[in-house]
């Protein structure tokens, strides 16, 4: 019996939507959570189920010719009918890449002359990113495809631009640190879907995309500059910028607490 791979969730640090308008994000892996492929006994679960529709949207890039990557389909379809499901534990509706790391399992499986994860360029990066991108947004509307590269190549990210992404180190913690980033669980799950579009929405109006051009991405791109030098008082200031801003213009995507 073929071993499945195993995918794991992320995290994007910094560049949430910013990265739609071309802002910088940085994106890592949270190897917490994880999912892989395994034939269930149930021929119909729910997770079969939502492969069954998504190999629908599949094959629907595949027949007008819109498909960026060739997949083997017929082997995936052989698959499903067979029962696969993707067992995953990662936690849908909080951001951490659920869809992104099935993306990821199905292009690593069915992807006809793949990218290999472990000896890739920065213009394989590009195109892996583009691939995700069109996969994933069956599931968003619209999709950065970063998700998945980060699921796939269970490395950090740094986004410079859409068209400039590489694979970077993170500063090490040593006995005299002292700040952190830390996350909160809010236990109130969201779809990214209506967020997108709540988003796009906003995105009409003459100030808010100054905003996002301007105090945004200034503030956005400052802490990864920091964050990956290592560089914490400059950091927590930008950082407190950058929340009152999130705070103030993106209300509806930010849980009660």
């Amino acid at each position: 019996m073929i071993k499945e791979s195993l995918f794991y969730s992320k995290i994007l640090l910094f560049g949430e939507y910013g990265i739609i308008q071309d802002a910088m994000g940085l994106s890592i892996p949270y190897n917490f959570y994880k999912g892989k492929f395994h034939f269930a006994d149930d021929k119909y679960s729910d997770s079969n189920e939502h492969l069954r529709t998504f190999f629908t949207y599949l094959s629907y890039l595949h027949i007008s010719g819109e498909a960026v990557a060739e997949l083997d389909l017929a082997a995936f379809k052989k698959d499903i009918q067979a029962g696969i499901a993707f067992d995953s534990s990662i936690p849908q509706g909080f951001g951490v890449g659920s869809s992104g790391a099935l993306v990821a399992a199905i292009y690593d499986k069915y992807a006809v002359n793949k990218i290999d994860p472990e000896n890739i360029n920065k213009g394989e990066l590009s195109e892996l990113k583009a691939i995700f991108g069109q996969m994933e947004s069956h599931f968003h509307g619209k999709s950065s495809g970063l998700d998945p590269l980060i699921c796939y190549l269970n490395l950090p990210v740094v986004i410079k631009s859409k068209e400039d992404l590489d694979t970077v180190g993170l500063p090490q913690e040593t006995a005299e640190s002292k700040g952190a980033i830390f996350l909160l669980n809010t236990h109130t799950p969201g779809e990214t879907q209506p967020m997108v579009q709540i988003f796009m929405e906003k995105m009409k109006e003459q100030g808010f995309r100054k905003m996002m051009k301007t105090e945004l991405k200034k503030y956005n791109d400052e802490c990864i500059k920091s964050f990956l030098k290592g560089d914490f008082n400059p950091l927590f200031g930008n950082l407190k910028h950058l929340s009152a801003l999130l705070l103030q213009n993106f209300s509806p995507m930010i849980p009660e607490g």
